[in-house]
């Protein structure tokens, strides 16, 4: 693969290292050690750039996750609830242990239990509080699923960031397990009282 730029333009290319000189070769006068070194340092620039965005990747694991869990459980109940349903802004200094952020995805996305039996009157309680857990579980390990492909794709999902991110899949499972545990056992509770009376 060679690199030609076009003929009214000259090349720039800036190293690490030069970074206040760039290099500039005027196309006509360009000789292939000129072209080769070219392709050099792009290359050398695009590799650490990628490096870059690796280190940064692994660094926000956890935001990564929450985001992306966030982004399609919003995605799933837009129908229901309207656009953006769940409003998220990861702010610098956010705890991002695998236990809050686990926290944040449950507490966010179960927030919106009520709306969604609104939109849902008739329905059996015990089949809508499974139905809305179904929907949100499955948002959310679609985007669990997506985070750990970006993460894996950048070589960054193993040790803690593997740890922590599968940690965080476990946690939020149990929440959305005792969440609907909880929903169901006051359906249930209700029911035994009307009876009773």
């Amino acid at each position: 693969m060679s690199i030609t730029p076009p003929a009214a333009a000259a090349a720039t290319v800036q190293t690490p290292q030069e970074k206040s000189e760039p290099i500039r070769v005027k196309p006509a006068e360009a000789t292939a050690t000129d072209r080769t070194t070219l392709k050099h340092q792009l290359n050398v620039q695009i590799l650490e750039a990628s490096a870059n965005v690796s280190i940064a990747a692994g660094d926000k694991s956890q935001a990564l996750l929450f985001r992306s869990a966030i982004d399609h459980i919003n995605e799933l109940l837009a129908p229901e609830l309207g656009p953006n349903a769940i409003q998220n802004a990861v702010a610098n200094g956010v705890d991002t242990s695998a236990e809050a952020t686990a926290e944040r995805i449950v507490s966010l996305s179960t927030g919106f239990y009520e709306g969604y039996a609104r939109q849902h009157p008739g329905v059996d309680p015990e089949k809508l509080a499974t139905d809305f857990v179904n929907l949100i579980r499955g948002g959310f390990e679609k985007g669990y699923g997506e985070a750990q492909n970006i993460l894996e794709g950048l070589g960054v999902f193993d040790g803690e960031v593997k740890s922590g991110v599968q940690k965080t899949f476990e946690l939020v499972q149990k929440g959305y397990d005792d969440f609907l545990a909880s929903k169901l056992d006051a359906i249930r509770g209700a029911a035994a009282n009307k009876v009773a009376s």
